[in-house]
C-alpha cells in the first residue's frame, strides 16, 4: 500500500505540473499560431500562471510535506530520489520572490516579441532595451539563488545541476585546442562540393520529407505533432503530448532536414519518459546537457552518418529528382559533413559548432559578471567570430540576433549543447558496442536498436540521477571527451583523408 504522505505528494506535484504545462501550451501557441495582436494579454496570462505555479510549489504546505517525506525511511529508492530532487528544486525556487517571478515572466514575453521584431528589421537596437532588462533580472536571480565561486554558476545550474564555470572552463579548455588542430588539418584539404544543397527545394516537399524523417526515428504522431516557428524548438505538456517545430528555407535543403532530426531527438526523449510519473522528477528529463545529448546524437552520430543516408538518400532523390539526379550517396555524405567557417550556429558542421557555443558561453559569463554590457554584444560578437571562427557577420540577423535563447531569459543554456555533444559520442560508442552490426541495421533504415538502448538507459530514469550519475550508470564512466575526439578524428579522417 502506497505511503499516505507520498500519495499526497504526487497529487500536489501534479497540480504544479498542470499549471506549468498550461503556461507551456500558451508559450507554444505564441511561437506558432498566435495572432500578433494577442501578445499583450498573452504575456499577462503566462505571467499569472507562472506566479501561481511558483506560489503553489514554494508554499509552506509543500515544505512541510517534503520535509516529512525526507525523514521517511519507508520510501523506496526511487521515491526517496523523487522527494530529494523536489526538495532541491523547492529550496532553489523559494529564494525567488513571487513578484520577481511575475516580473521576469512579463519581461520575457515582451522580450520575445521584441526579438521577432528585431529579426524582421535586422536591427539589434530594437531588441537591446528589453534584453538589457532580461540581463539585469538574470543577475538579480543569480543573487537571489546564491553561488560560491562565480555568479554565472547559479544560472548554469538551472539547466544542469552538475555544471559550474570551473567544470566548463576545463572541458572547453581541453576540447578547444584538439578541435582547432583537427579543423586546421581539414582546412588544408580539398573542400567537398555542396552547391547542390542550395537549389530550390519546395516548402511542401520539404515538409513531407521532414515528417518522413521523424516517422523513421519512431516519433509517435499520436503523442505529438510538428509545426513551423521562427526558431526550431521542442516542448511538451506530458510524455503523451510532445510538440516539435522546424523552419524551412526553400534555398537550403540542410536547414530544415537537420532541424527536424535535432528536434526529433529531443522529442523522443520526452515521449520516452515514464508517462505514469507525470509531475514527478522521475517523469522529467535529467538535465539540458542530457537533453542536448539526445538531439546531437540523432542529428550527428546518426543523421550525418553514411549508413543512415545509404538508406535515406535514395528516398530523398525520389522527392527531388531534378535537384539530386546526378548526385550519389558518397557525394551527399561528404557535402553534409563539409567543415567550414560559418555564421549560423544551428547550421554549423559538428566540429566548428563548438566554437559558436564557446563564444556565447564566454559572452554570457561576461554579461552576468558585469564585464560587458548588452550594448557591447554586437561588437563583441563580431570580433569573436572574426578571431575564432574566421568570419565576420555582415548584419545582426546572421550575427547576434540568430538565437532565441536570450529572449526566453535562458542565460546558462548554451554550454549544454557542447557538453551534450560529448555525452552523445560517449553514448553512441556504447550503443555500437551493445548492438551487433549497427551500421548494417542503419543501412536497412532500422534505428530501433538506438531507440531501445536510449529508452532503457536514458529515458527510463527521468531525473532520478543527475547527468554525471546517469552517464556513469549508462556507460560505466563519467563524461569523457575522448569519445567525441576519437569519433571526430575517425570520421573526418576518413572523409578528408587526413
Amino acid at each position: 500500500m502506497e505511503n499516505k504522505n507520498y500519495k499526497k505528494y504526487k497529487v500536489e506535484m501534479q497540480k504544479v505540473a498542470h499549471l506549468r504545462y498550461a503556461s507551456a501550451v500558451l508559450q507554444w501557441d505564441q511561437e506558432t499560431y498566435m495572432p500578433v495582436k494577442g501578445a499583450g494579454y498573452r504575456g499577462q496570462q503566462i505571467a499569472l500562471l507562472s506566479s501561481l505555479s511558483h506560489q503553489y510549489f514554494t508554499s509552506a504546505k509543500m515544505e512541510r510535506l517534503l520535509r516529512a517525506l525526507l525523514e521517511d525511511e519507508s520510501l523506496s529508492f526511487i521515491q526517496k530520489r523523487n522527494v530529494k530532487q523536489s526538495f532541491h528544486d523547492f529550496e532553489r525556487l523559494k529564494k525567488l520572490p513571487v513578484s520577481f517571478v511575475k516580473k521576469l515572466s512579463e519581461t520575457v514575453n515582451a522580450s520575445f516579441h521584441a526579438w521577432i521584431a528585431a529579426r524582421k528589421k535586422n536591427d539589434f537596437l530594437i531588441f537591446e532595451p528589453l534584453l538589457s532588462k532580461i540581463a539585469r533580472l538574470k543577475i538579480e536571480e543569480a543573487e537571489y539563488i546564491g553561488y560560491q565561486d562565480n555568479r554565472y554558476d547559479a544560472l548554469l545550474q538551472e539547466f544542469d545541476q552538475s555544471l559550474d564555470v570551473a567544470t566548463i572552463n576545463k572541458v572547453f579548455g581541453d576540447l578547444q585546442p584538439a578541435l582547432k588542430s583537427l579543423v586546421h588539418n581539414i582546412y588544408r584539404k580539398p573542400i567537398p562540393a555542396d552547391s547542390f544543397m542550395r537549389q530550390h527545394f519546395s516548402k511542401e516537399k520539404q515538409w513531407e520529407w521532414g515528417l518522413e524523417l521523424l516517422r523513421n526515428m519512431h516519433f509517435n504522431f499520436e503523442s505529438g505533432r510538428q509545426d513551423l516557428s521562427e526558431h526550431p524548438f521542442t516542448t511538451n505538456f506530458s510524455a503523451e503530448d510532445v510538440r516539435v517545430t522546424t523552419r524551412i528555407n526553400e534555398q537550403d535543403l540542410a536547414s530544415m532536414a537537420w532541424s527536424c532530426i535535432h528536434e526529433g531527438g529531443h522529442a523522443l526523449y520526452e515521449q520516452g519518459l515514464p508517462a505514469g510519473d507525470y509531475g514527478l522528477p522521475s517523469g522529467e528529463y535529467c538535465s539540458l546537457s542530457i537533453h542536448e545529448s539526445q538531439s546531437r546524437l540523432w542529428e550527428n552520430c546518426l543523421g550525418r552518418s553514411k549508413p543512415y543516408w545509404e538508406f535515406h538518400f535514395p528516398k530523398l532523390q525520389q522527392i527531388f529528382p531534378e535537384q539530386l539526379r546526378d548526385i550519389d550517396t558518397d557525394e551527399f555524405y561528404r557535402a553534409i559533413n563539409k567543415v567550414q567557417p560559418s555564421l549560423i550556429r544551428t547550421e554549423a558542421d559538428e566540429l566548428t559548432y563548438h566554437f559558436h557555443v564557446m563564444i556565447r558561453y564566454e559572452l554570457e559569463k561576461k554579461i552576468i559578471n558585469n564585464e560587458i554590457t548588452v550594448k557591447d554584444i554586437p561588437a563583441y560578437w563580431n570580433e569573436q567570430y572574426s578571431q575564432i571562427i574566421g568570419v565576420t557577420p555582415p548584419d545582426d540577423l546572421s550575427g547576434c540576433l540568430q538565437d532565441v535563447h536570450w529572449s526566453h531569459g535562458s542565460f546558462g543554456y548554451f554550454a549544454t549543447y557542447s557538453i551534450g555533444s560529448l555525452y552523445a559520442a560517449q553514448f553512441f560508442q556504447k550503443i555500437g558496442e551493445a548492438t551487433r552490426g549497427l551500421d548494417a541495421q542503419l543501412v536497412l533504415g532500422n534505428s530501433l536498436p538506438v531507440w531501445h538502448w536510449l529508452r532503457e538507459n536514458i529515458y527510463a530514469w527521468g531525473k532520478i540521477y543527475n547527468a554525471e550519475e546517469l552517464c556513469e550508470k549508462a556507460t560505466g564512466e563519467k563524461l569523457n571527451s575522448r569519445y567525441f575526439l576519437d569519433y571526430a578524428k575517425k570520421k573526418y579522417g576518413e572523409i578528408y583523408k587526413l
